[in-house]
């Protein structure tokens, strides 16, 4: 076998390899984000209200709580209802400003937590707390610093669920700002929040978001709560949503009505401690949902490396034609799920940032093997 012979088998590797990484691609888009592009909410046969307990759990939290817990308080929601807030140890005026707003929303309720709890690091024990002192079977989750989008929130969330479902989930966004940072900030929960949707509606739910998350005491008292996760800082939603969700008990809500919205972090580097928080718990997730995950990044990671180096050593006129197969399917499924999640300012940017994701990866990669922090806020 001549140089030659041996140079033109090289070229026809790498691009099989780019021809493999883009089947992997499309068939990620095609099978599992379109879910969330052409979703359409079923009529249910029957709507029932339910009475709901939305749960807070707030340390050091009177700037957010001033300025989001009104959102909740207002909501409307003819079936009983109330709002539990689990003060956790707060050194701010959180006490003070609860008491406040008790004195004007009867649904509020308070629980103040004044010690740590040793050995549950993280916000599980003060939710646990929220929870076995819920007086409804439908628990509904946001965060101090959230606010819903509309006034019907509680409503859209509780009707998600039917005789079968045990876990709901929802979308929690960012709001729009000026600057690219934002951009990055939102396509990136944008990405996160058409991946985790679509497995679910595919029947493989693998997390859900503390921001907006719904599901029943009953599974929680059965899964025995947080026990098997105290020792990993978080993972009170997306772990805990890995372990007890499955593809019959599990449903989503995509509705702008029914989003949540929270303001973004205003560096980079809050940004990025943030995002190491969150993929430190990935590593937790069941061996086929990592597979499922990895092997998505693995592909979008690769393609474009082996894209410019197909190009160059390849038939560019074939390269390009395969590159456009993805291009494609990508426009059309990011421009609908955009659309779907409220997002569709970022669809200008769509190209730019899809690039972006691959300085994401290098730069998250080393988060998944990092031991997480004991603190939650």
């Amino acid at each position: 076998m001549d140089l030659m012979t041996l140079t033109i088998e090289w070229r026809q590797v790498l691009f099989i390899l780019f021809c493999l990484v883009t089947f992997i691609q499309l068939f990620y888009y095609w099978f599992f984000y379109s879910r969330v592009s052409f979703f359409k909410s079923k009529a249910k046969q029957k709507s029932q209200q339910h009475p709901v307990s939305v749960i807070v759990c707030a340390r050091d939290e009177a700037a957010n709580l001033a300025k989001n817990l009104p959102g909740l308080l207002v909501q409307k929601y003819s079936t009983t209802h109330e709002v539990i807030v689990v003060n956790h140890n707060s050194q701010d005026e959180t006490r003070y400003l609860l008491e406040e707003f008790k004195k004007t929303f009867k649904t509020l309720q308070i629980f103040n937590l004044e010690q740590e709890a040793k050995g549950i690091p993280g916000k599980k024990y003060p939710l646990s707390i929220g929870i076995k002192e819920s007086r409804y079977e439908i628990v509904l989750l946001t965060d101090a610093d959230c606010v819903p989008s509309s006034e019907s929130w509680i409503q859209i969330m509780q009707d998600g669920y039917d005789e079968n479902t045990e876990v709901v989930l929802g979308y929690g966004a960012y709001y729009k700002k000026p600057g690219f940072l934002n951009k990055i900030i939102r396509f990136e929960t944008f990405h996160a929040g058409m991946q985790y949707l679509s497995f679910a509606m595919a029947g493989i739910p693998y997390m859900g978001v503390g921001r907006n998350l719904s599901y029943k005491k009953t599974v929680f008292f059965r899964s025995k709560g947080f026990s098997s996760l105290n020792h990993v800082t978080g993972g009170d939603d997306d772990l805990f949503v890995n372990k007890v969700a499955g593809k019959k008990n599990t449903r989503v809500v995509i509705d702008h009505d029914a989003f949540t919205l929270s303001e973004p972090k205003k560096s980079f580097s809050e940004w990025y401690k943030q995002k190491n928080r969150h993929y430190t718990t990935s590593k937790f997730y069941k061996s086929s949902h990592k597979f499922l995950l990895g092997l998505y990044s693995f592909s979008h990671f690769f393609f474009f490396p082996l894209f410019i180096i197909s190009l160059i050593f390849y038939d560019w006129r074939i390269v390009l034609g395969v590159f456009a197969l993805r291009l494609i399917s990508q426009s059309i499924i990011y421009y609908s799920a955009m659309k779907k999640l409220n997002e569709k300012d970022l669809y200008q940017w769509w190209f730019l940032l899809d690039w972006w994701m691959f300085l994401y990866y290098c730069i998250f990669a080393f988060a998944i093997w990092r031991k997480p922090k004991k603190n939650w806020n």
